[in-house]
């Protein structure tokens, strides 16, 4: 365990923690790092107990999909429709006949044939392209399906019933324009890890209150045809092969020392939630980026090592 948390520290964390089975065996914070502008600008202060607010990066997007995924449970939104639907005609720079192909579940996977400025360069649903501002719009499409502001939905769906009390969409600063998507996430490791039970738990919060139906659950983990280590706004591990978020491809599962049925929630900066079935666990790790180029693999193997990934005993 030792080995563990200081690998975790020199790898600039500021939380960590480990469920299994529903017993928190780690709960780790450490100070914010000092002098990182990137990570500067993806946090918000500190909760009234201490907590470090950050902004969770890119792990936002697996949120977004529950969310999607409930509404779909309300009747709200079709995922096979064209996003058009939605959103109107002209919404990308691609032709009407192109346009019209594009489904939400394209955008969902990943796999919309757009660049990111929108244009037209693939058919939909044929290329894994990780496309950060094409998948921004997908907030506007569970708005416009809702007729509810995100925030709102978020709030009723979502946080009320997980007692996520730390957890909101707020406006990014302007250092991250860039990136083509305005709103970040903004929440604690704690909050994290309650999303991750939910996950675990089938959909179901720890009251028994359901939050998504199994059905729609199920689907949110079902590779893409593009890219077997993804589905809809998730990574998962055990594919035979993998495109990463930066375009490159690597034969074998994600996280090859990692159980084969993880499902994760990545963000940039390495924020992490690992969800592992098999092993009845959750692990969330915060902070600004790490050192190590492996840190997926090398975390898992050190998790390994401190006998916290052994599968639960029936």
């Amino acid at each position: 365990m030792t080995d563990l948390l200081t690998y975790l520290r020199h790898q600039n964390s500021t939380g960590f923690i480990v469920i299994r089975s529903g017993e928190v065996l780690v709960q780790e914070a450490w100070p914010a790092p000092q002098d990182d502008p990137v990570f500067a600008n993806l946090t918000y202060g500190l909760t009234a107990d201490g907590v470090l607010l950050e902004d969770v990066a890119s792990q936002q997007k697996s949120f977004i999909a529950v969310l999607a995924g409930v509404a779909v449970d309300r009747g709200l939104l079709d995922t096979d429709a064209p996003v058009s639907r939605y959103l109107g005609e002209g919404w990308s720079k691609a032709s009407a006949d192109q346009e019209a192909r594009i489904r939400v579940i394209d955008l969902l996977t990943m796999s919309s044939g757009l660049d990111e400025h929108f244009a037209y360069v693939a058919p939909a649903g044929s290329v894994f392209f990780y496309n950060t501002p094409v998948y921004a719009i997908t907030k506007d499409i569970l708005t416009a399906a809702t007729g509810q502001p995100l925030e709102a939905i978020t709030r009723d769906w979502l946080t009320t019933p997980l007692g996520m009390g730390q957890t909101a969409w707020r406006k990014r600063p302007a250092a991250l324009a860039s990136v083509g998507n305005a709103t970040g996430l903004v929440t604690t490791p704690q909050d994290i890890a309650r999303f991750g039970l939910m996950i675990l738990n089938n959909g179901l919060a720890e009251d028994g209150t359901r939050v998504i139906s199994q059905g729609q659950l199920d689907t949110l983990f079902q590779r893409s045809d593009a890219n077997p280590a993804y589905g809809r706004l998730w990574w998962l591990n055990g594919g035979d092969y993998v495109i990463r978020a930066q375009g490159e491809r690597s034969e074998g599962p994600l996280i090859p020392t990692a159980p084969a049925d993880l499902v994760g929630a990545f963000g940039a900066l390495d924020r992490r939630l690992y969800i592992v079935p098999s092993r009845r666990m959750v692990v969330v790790r915060t902070g600004a980026a790490a050192t190590d180029r492996n840190f997926d693999q090398d975390l898992w193997r050190r998790l390994t090592d401190a006998g916290l990934d052994a599968a639960p005993v029936n």
